[in-house]
């Protein structure tokens, strides 16, 4: 059991993940039948951005904050100051997946393109110190490593099929004699 656990913590990323996945179909589970596409979509970015954004950031925050030595061990580095500072934008990330879980489309791509941004330039740092320092430790070649590239690309995925639901559902502006004119 106490390596389950090690793994459920350790892999915090996927955890979040998967329990985002398991909120949708919970949420799913309480609506009324049937599910369309739109509908479907909704509850996976909804729970995504609560969990793999929201949740999973503050849990970074909390382990670079309070349990820098601990966090850093794990990635196979040295504890540096440079660790609150990580955690610290970590926390501003998981306020924003917080305030995006039901919003708007912008306020949801806020909410993945900062995240992205950290985590790509975190997956190419981690392959960097893989080249250069031989560093396989789990939190920097583990899991860890491939949600940090994963995570960003499903977010734009439901983000864009949301953006494609929402486009099909919204009627085209009748054209107006003053569309078709050229504008100068």
């Amino acid at each position: 059991m106490a390596a389950v656990i090690q793994f459920v913590l350790s892999n915090f990323t996927l955890t979040f993940l998967v329990l985002g996945f398991v909120a949708a179909f919970i949420a799913l589970a309480l609506r009324p039948r049937p599910w369309t596409g739109a509908v479907v979509v909704e509850e996976l970015l909804a729970w995504f951005l609560f969990f793999s954004i929201g949740v999973s950031f503050f849990y970074n925050f909390v382990m670079h904050v309070f349990f820098g030595e601990m966090s850093a061990r794990f990635i196979g580095w040295q504890q540096s100051p440079f660790q609150a500072e990580v955690g610290m934008a970590s926390l501003g990330y998981a306020v924003v997946g917080f305030l995006a879980f039901r919003r708007s489309l912008g306020m949801r791509l806020l909410a993945i393109v900062g995240p992205a941004c950290f985590l790509w330039g975190a997956a190419a740092g981690h392959i960097v110190q893989m080249i250069e320092k031989h560093n396989f430790a789990p939190g920097n070649a583990g899991i860890i490593f491939y949600t940090d590239i994963g995570v960003p690309l499903l977010g734009f995925l439901l983000l864009g099929l949301k953006y494609c639901f929402v486009s099909a559902n919204q009627a085209p502006k009748p054209l107006t004699t003053a569309d078709s004119l050229p504008h100068s």
